[in-house]
């Protein structure tokens, strides 16, 4: 099976893609960071990601859902996000890496669970709030840069998806497969 990352700035478009593509049959694994927000919101903690323990309960949510997805019957996967981008989010945040995310980032890394080719999604130049994203694009673009340079720097290639219609988008990163 190979496992690609679907990666970028907030509000880039990365969902609709990922729709997409479950629609044109490949597998696709949900992102954990809005879910462990929405749960937390649901909660009542209104703005979970200022304590640092919110970095392992998406840690923690993504290898469950990476686990479960490695028994999938597909030959192609595509995660939305994975433990390189809580990195980056820990790195954004100004959190420092904990045991539970060095070990993850370990893990995948030995164990060579993603294809080293990483879907980059390039920011849409707007960001629409949400609940779960309250960033403004000024910071957007800057969580991009920091998340470009931490996939580098656990030495994954970039394959840059630009702007554009999903449907061009999906094209170009099939034409990358």
């Amino acid at each position: 099976m190979r496992r690609f990352i679907l990666t970028g700035a907030p509000g880039a478009g990365k969902t609709a893609i990922l729709r997409k593509l479950e629609q044109e049959g490949f597998g696709v694994v949900e992102e954990a960071a809005t879910d462990v927000i929405a749960l937390d919101q649901a909660s009542g903690i209104t703005e979970p990601w200022r304590d640092a323990a919110f970095i392992d309960r998406i840690v923690d949510l993504q290898r469950m859902r990476q686990i479960r997805a490695a028994d999938a019957p597909d030959a192609v996967q595509f995660h939305d996000r994975s433990v390189v981008c809580t990195a980056a989010l820990a790195t954004f945040l100004g959190y420092p890496f904990s045991a539970a995310l060095l070990s993850d980032l370990q893990r995948i890394d030995q164990q060579g669970v993603f294809q080293r080719h990483v879907f980059f999604i390039r920011s849409l130049g707007f960001v629409t709030a949400t609940e779960a994203r309250k960033i403004s694009l000024e910071d957007a673009l800057r969580f991009e840069e920091v998340h470009e340079t931490t996939y580098r720097q656990h030495g994954f290639e970039i394959v840059p998806v630009e702007p554009g219609s999903v449907l061009d988008r999906v094209e170009a990163i099939r034409r990358a497969l």
